[in-house]
């Protein structure tokens, strides 16, 4: 039998949860600065009593939920994408067309981690800000070591500027991303995905493969 302590733990475990999930439609939805803590618990169905007995503030929230965006997106990319895992431009592709995939799916699963991330977090305060940009970097230095990685290999030019591209790289899936918020239509992604990467491996790839 289930004792009583367990249950209610694990009530509050999800009330937490559905905080936090109900928070993430509200910023989404109106923005961090436009949704108060009274936004959050009506349409949840809850006092602000109870909201603070999770979560100090608004500002407190936002971490969790950025932390839900990032363990997401991050969560896409598995063991089996691994820089090393590549050894030919033809596993590069592939590669790349599991990244998006993996990515895309993120996005049209939920739509608002893109759009939180793009249009509302850095505007909060500097320190959520740095911690987006640190998001960003992070995922800058993985896409670094990926065209690294090939240049060592052989499949990739060896006068890459591999820090450069990797932003550039970065540029065309926030591009990508703001498209499939606009046009959310599996198709198009599909086909602006197929672009990208034509773009991206005939700019890369040696002239001898």
């Amino acid at each position: 039998m289930t004792k009583p302590s367990s249950r209610i733990d694990q009530r509050k475990a999800e009330l937490r949860r559905e905080i936090i999930d109900t928070a993430f439609d509200c910023f989404a939805e109106k923005g961090y600065h436009a949704t108060g803590i009274a936004d959050i618990a009506t349409r949840l169905g809850i006092g602000h009593g109870t909201f603070y007995r999770y979560f100090a503030n608004k500002r407190d929230i936002i971490d969790h939920v950025i932390d839900e965006v990032s363990g997401r997106i991050f969560g896409a990319l598995d063991q089996n994408m691994e820089p090393e895992s590549t050894a030919t431009i033809e596993e590069y592709g592939d590669l790349i067309d599991r990244i998006s995939d993996s990515l895309g799916r993120v996005v049209r699963e939920d739509p608002r981690a893109a759009h939180l991330l793009l249009f509302h977090t850095t505007g909060i305060d500097d320190e959520l800000t740095e911690r987006v940009y640190g998001l960003i970097d992070a995922t800058e230095i993985l896409m670094t070591r990926y065209l690294e990685h090939g240049v060592r290999i052989g499949y990739l030019r060896a006068d890459i500027d591999t820090v450069n591209t990797a932003k550039a790289a970065l540029g065309m899936i926030v591009a990508g991303l703001i498209a499939g918020m606009r046009t959310p239509d599996p198709a198009s992604m599909s086909v602006y995905s197929h672009a990208v990467r034509r773009l991206f491996i005939d700019g890369v790839r040696t002239a001898a493969r």
